[in-house]
């Protein structure tokens, strides 16, 4: 297990990390508890974010790796990278939300970059982002991601993505060369 400067130690999630995981992601973006970080999406959508069946599909999937973060041996970040032959997927990105606003983020998303350019080889990573998060986006154009102008849309009725509060939601992506 790598320990960054920090103490934040990255490892792959394990079955047994199933709930604590869900709990992270649960608490940095839905309901009131994810108003305390600036990464919340309480406003623009309720409902769940993820559940335990899908976090246990990407931690079983042998095309992606869950990443979890612990500091101080206590789950404090995850994230998802999947392979996708030349590029590779970043998603499922928490933060606890006590400690956003810190620079866990940009150490987070840097060593997912470098894992996946030496596990993978990929030469790009690629990301969606709900087109209306405005300020979540510039973070990532901070961290080298630009837009790409290509959106698909929000699967509204879908429950399992969340119950949207408006109408105008889509995705789009976001991509940084990684050589």
């Amino acid at each position: 297990m790598p320990t960054a400067p920090d103490g934040l130690t990255f490892r792959d999630a394990v079955d047994t990390d199933v709930d604590a995981l869900v709990a992270l992601v649960e608490s940095a973006y839905r309901g009131d508890s994810s108003r305390a970080g600036w990464t919340t999406e309480a406003d623009i959508l309720q409902g769940q974010r993820t559940d335990p069946e899908g976090v246990l599909a990407v931690i079983k999937s042998p095309d992606s790796r869950l990443l979890t973060v612990e500091r101080d041996g206590a789950v404090v970040a995850c994230c998802q990278l999947e392979h996708r032959g030349t590029h590779a997927y970043f998603g499922m990105f928490a933060v606890s939300p006590a400690l956003q606003g810190a620079g866990l983020g940009k150490v987070i998303i840097a060593e997912a970059e470098r894992l996946a350019r030496e596990t993978w080889g990929a030469e790009e990573m690629h990301m969606t982002v709900i087109s209306v998060r405005e300020d979540l986006i510039a973070w990532y154009e901070r961290r080298g991601y630009r837009r790409t102008g290509k959106m698909t849309p929000f699967p509204y009725g879908d429950e399992r993505f969340g119950v949207p509060q408006r109408d105008d939601l889509q995705f789009e992506l976001l991509t940084k060369p990684l050589a």
